[in-house]
């Protein structure tokens, strides 16, 4: 994820639909259960806004 981050990412929507999308790739990768999927990619996603600070810099 972090390769695909840019400075403006919060804002753009075509960044953040590119990067729900690899989060539930990853999720689906690994097994994470279906049901949970969406509270969990969102959950990531919100970790991601928290250090994009040092991501984009």
């Amino acid at each position: 994820m972090r390769r695909n981050v840019t400075i403006d990412w919060i804002v753009k929507e075509s960044v953040k639909a590119n990067l729900r999308r690899l989060v539930k790739r990853l999720l689906r990768r690994y097994g994470y259960p279906p049901e949970k999927q969406e509270k969990a990619m969102v959950t990531v996603l919100q970790q991601a806004e928290l250090l994009c600070r040092d991501w984009a810099a």
